[in-house]
């Protein structure tokens, strides 16, 4: 136990500081699922797993209230397992160290977890709270959320019996949300020929880091640094000063976040890997100034190294720069219909390699069906102008905002009368599950609201301590005006 235990409301802060120690990565949500399904056992509760790993707790409804309709209620089960390069931490074995920062809860050098494990432990105390007023409820926790949405993807049609459902995996206190932007993934791969190093070539280990990454879709907008771009620039800047040929490059983790480190290994003659030192200096140090407001901790590490027996030939570490440098990252294009919602945008997500293939991974969203695939074919033309081949992924549906739903209605009258004011009605800028849901249950009547959480997908990932308890404040009240 931690002292999370002893946060107020404890019925919430007592499954999160439990949640902390249960190991949830996407697509090994197993011990997380036993968690949740062994206390709906010790509480007497139906529960059923489908075959994707999703699991519904079916809680009746308190006293008087069973004519109500049901009311779903949704989470997703899984976490971003982000970390700081420099920090030790097994996320299979290791528990989450939460720390405080005044009024925010974060972790200690990884991603906290509270997306969405803030909405997780809010629905486990509705699970063991005996003293609400709600009619009957499905509590569903879908797996693999956070690496293509692929637990609501496989939802079984059968599972649901509801007709209206609140999703709590939103970040910002005082908006709900109503529709969310669709997105796809695309992979491409490089084949790099290789060269033998020449006698008395000297190699440079070359790292940015210290960016602040975040959600590559709820921060895009931002306009904060990504590593193995601003790593691409920087080489490709340094290319032109002085021949060198790469024999590594690596970034990135997830496609969902912006990546915060990159490295590379640069080779070259002994007399030249001075000049080439210099000119990466000069860029990163010109990229520091344009990036001072929006990545104040951007970092250059660069030490010498014993040169590799091979390195990438001359072409093809340049067709490696300029295929970095040409594909799109960040916002493409603002939204005309809603003021200040990012319509279509690009996160150039990770490089790796292996062996003579190099892989790079992009995930792009939008709000409009036709943009999306507009910028996609971009990213297809890029690749194949490098050599690169392109696999383009399934991708996930938007979800269409709905201002006339009665659940909107219901939760805006209860937001005004616990608040003294209405909330902030809009759509976001990333992947919801509600999309999905919306269409494997057409007629679904959704909103999607929760505490105030801030750049998730980071190790700056927090949570505003008493934001969760107006949450859930917000959360129960709601269920008992709609029974």
């Amino acid at each position: 136990m931690t002292f999370v235990l002893e946060l107020e409301p404890r019925i919430v802060w007592k499954q999160f500081d439990e949640i902390l120690r249960i190991p949830r990565a996407s697509k090994r949500e197993e011990r997380m699922r036993d968690h949740v399904s062994g206390l709906a056992r010790r509480h007497g509760l139906e529960h059923e797993t489908d075959a994707t790993g999703n699991l519904v707790v079916r809680k009746p409804a308190s006293a008087g209230r069973a004519g109500a309709p049901i009311t779903i209620l949704q989470a997703h089960l899984d976490m971003v397992q982000e970390k700081n390069e420099d920090v030790a931490h097994d996320f299979e074995r290791d528990p989450i160290r939460p720390r405080r920062d005044g009024e925010w809860l974060q972790a200690t050098g990884t991603t906290l977890g509270a997306d969405n494990g803030i909405g997780v432990a809010s629905m486990l105390a509705l699970l063991e709270a005996a003293d609400l007023e709600h009619g009957p409820l499905e509590l569903l926790f879908t797996v693999d959320e956070e690496t293509g949405l692929t637990g609501a993807s496989g939802l079984a049609p059968t599972l649901l019996s509801g007709r209206r459902l609140i999703n709590v995996d939103s970040e910002e206190e005082g908006v709900v949300t109503i529709g969310c932007a669709g997105g796809a993934t695309t992979q491409l791969e490089l084949t790099l020929d290789e060269a033998p190093v020449a006698a008395g070539s000297s190699a440079l280990e070359v790292r940015l880091h210290g960016l602040k990454g975040g959600h590559s879709g709820l921060d895009i907008h931002l306009q904060r640094g990504n590593a193995v771009a601003l790593l691409a620039r920087a080489l490709q800047a340094a290319q032109g000063a002085s021949p060198f040929r790469l024999a590594a490059l690596a970034g990135g983790n997830a496609h969902n976040a912006i990546p915060r480190e990159a490295r590379a290994t640069v080779v070259a003659g002994a007399g030249v890997l001075g000049a080439v030192r210099r000119a990466i200096e000069a860029e990163v140090e010109a990229i520091r100034t344009e990036y001072r407001r929006a990545d104040p901790g951007l970092t250059l590490t660069l030490g010498d190294s014993a040169p590799p027996s091979r390195t990438w030939d001359a072409a093809a570490t340049s067709r490696v720069l300029s295929l970095l440098c040409g594909l799109p990252h960040g916002v493409a294009a603002m939204s005309l219909e809603i003021p200040g919602l990012v319509e279509t945008s690009d996160n150039l997500a990770t490089v790796a390699v292996d062996g003579r293939r190099m892989t790079v991974l992009l995930s792009t969203r939008s709000s409009v069906a036709s943009a999306l695939g507009a910028l996609r074919r971009k990213i297809r033309a890029v690749a194949t102008l490098a050599g690169a081949t392109v696999e383009e992924r399934d991708g996930y549906p938007g979800w269409k905002p709905d201002v006339g739903s009665p659940l909107l209605a219901v939760l805006s009258r209860v937001h005004e009368e616990k608040t003294g004011q209405p909330p902030r009605v809009g759509a976001v800028h990333a992947g919801l599950e509600c999309g999905i849901l919306g269409q494997k249950y057409p007629g679904m009547d959704m909103v999607s609201f929760g505490p105030q959480i801030e750049f998730p997908h980071s190790p700056d990932e927090r949570v505003k301590i008493d934001s969760v308890g107006r949450f859930y404040d917000l959360l129960t009240a709601t269920l008992a005006r709609l029974s």
